[in-house]
């Protein structure tokens, strides 16, 4: 089989016969590497070994599916984000920053498989077995012997081992590490020998007569995407991002692409020098628990959904006079333009004035707020800390607001409400005409009104509602 020289794009994929500076697809510099592919043989002879080994199409309603096609670890919140275990025939792909904990959910859940009879094999192409046997016996409880460890950057070296292990669970560290001996002199973490070492795992699990599940670690880039091609992500069944700094303790795992589950489902961890630990009641990891029922200013609860989850979230503002021209805006966990924006109509629309007032707004938790959802919580939290009055702790604010200072409805709100009456609050503000039907609580009672104006009355100056 003869072979020939291309120069592919690391940027977009765009492949050029030869090299030069500029791709002519995205316009990108210095971004052409050297690739080595094999020619095509003469179409007689491929289009006759195609037709020897032609997989033939079946009906749809006589496919056959097994119901024990998933693998249910122990992890909880890993299940969950995976749409309830691991399939046996899918390849998924895992990537954060580096030190998010990739690599020690993975040998968790290595562990948790192994601990259930199946055979696992850990590739790893960046650490060393010693390497990985310091973190396992760092993290894990126990080694079980279910477990093979082998520290290769050559794929072909991997596929040989799984024909002689056998392995019910493959985990592959990191897919970007390793090469196939066919497609050089391109190196590892090339846009070809990313892509085929995919194909080729992909090929390994997808086998009919022995079904594997991969699991994949995918470097990310500067822009927080899984380095390489995005045919990566199209390639796979399931893309996971662990988002969370090193420095901090939460972790979220969100599905961004699911085939055998719900897209955009998120399951929380705390990472601890055990490694990471489900957090199993998110409602009550994003609250303040003050003794004796304290009332604090400055806070406010409300209900997010991360995923099908809903969950109560603490909200804290900090309002104090400034002695600088200009007042400072500061979260960590809000964009600075929807801050602003709601400071903005809370000193139009409710008459709080904070021109000359610095505005810290933050989670509890650290989860980061990007519903709309939030916004009548986060006015009523900078509300409470502007007044010096306290917020009851049984009270949530689900609502987004208008520039109008009109309440605007918020979705899935019946499921929010039921989370805030699984947890015992006793008043749930929401804007006018939200819900379709009327609802039976067991502790909530539900609060429906038209402004801003109507909530801060009702709140802190104790006004008869409008109705």
């Amino acid at each position: 089989m003869k072979t020939k020289t291309i120069f592919t794009c690391s940027n977009c994929g765009h492949s050029h016969p030869k090299w030069q500076g500029k791709c002519d697809s995205c316009q990108s510099w210095n971004t052409l590497q050297e690739a080595v592919v094999n020619s095509k043989r003469s179409t007689s002879k491929s289009n006759q070994e195609n037709r020897q080994g032609l997989v033939k199409p079946k009906k749809l309603s006589e496919v056959q599916t097994g119901k024990n096609d998933r693998i249910i670890t122990g992890i909880s919140e890993f299940n969950r984000v995976m749409g309830g275990g691991i399939v046996k025939d899918s390849i998924t792909i895992i990537t954060a920053k580096p030190g998010a904990g990739k690599s020690t959910l993975l040998l968790q859940v290595a562990e948790d498989v192994s601990s259930k009879g199946l055979k696992v094999l850990y590739a790893s192409g960046e650490e060393s077995e010693t390497q990985i046997k310091s973190r396992a016996d760092r993290i894990l409880t126990g080694l079980d012997n279910n477990i093979w460890v082998v520290s290769d950057t050559s794929l072909d070296n991997v596929v040989m081992s799984i024909d002689e292990i056998d392995p019910d669970l493959i985990i592959v560290d990191s897919i970007q590490t390793f090469i196939l001996e066919e497609y050089l002199p391109s190196r590892a973490g090339s846009p070809t020998q990313t892509m085929e070492c995919a194909n080729e795992l992909t090929r390994i699990a997808k086998n009919s007569s022995r079904p594997r599940a991969i699991l994949l670690v995918g470097q990310m880039n500067k822009n927080e995407e899984i380095a390489g091609l995005r045919a990566l992500e199209h390639l796979v069944d399931t893309v996971l991002i662990i988002d969370g700094e090193s420095g901090e303790e939460l972790r979220g795992v969100t599905a961004s692409k699911n085939r055998f589950g719900s897209t955009g489902e998120t399951s929380f961890f705390s990472m601890i020098e055990d490694g990471m630990k489900p957090i199993e009641n998110p409602s009550e990891y994003f609250m303040t628990q003050r003794e004796g029922n304290m009332e604090v200013s400055g806070s406010a609860l409300t209900v997010v959904r991360e995923g099908t989850r809903p969950i109560i979230v603490e909200i804290e503002s900090l309002v104090a006079t400034t002695f600088t021209p200009y007042p400072s805006r500061i979260s960590e966990n809000l964009k600075r333009e929807q801050l602003n924006t709601l400071i903005s109509i809370l000193e139009q629309r409710g008459g709080i004035e904070l021109f000359n007032k610095n505005v810290v707004v933050k989670s509890t938790g650290g989860l980061q707020l990007r519903e709309q959802s939030v916004n009548l919580a986060i006015i009523m939290s900078i509300v409470s800390s502007a007044k010096d009055k306290a917020i009851s702790n049984d009270t949530v604010f689900i609502a987004d607001m208008g520039l109008t200072g009109e309440l605007k409805r918020v979705p899935s709100l019946e499921a929010r409400l039921k989370e805030a009456d699984r947890m015992g609050f006793k008043i749930a503000y929401v804007a006018k005409r939200s819900l379709n039907k009327k609802i039976n609580f067991k502790n909530l009672e539900v609060i429906e009104l038209n402004t801003l104006n109507d909530v801060i009355g009702h709140v802190f100056e104790g006004k008869k509602l409008p109705f």
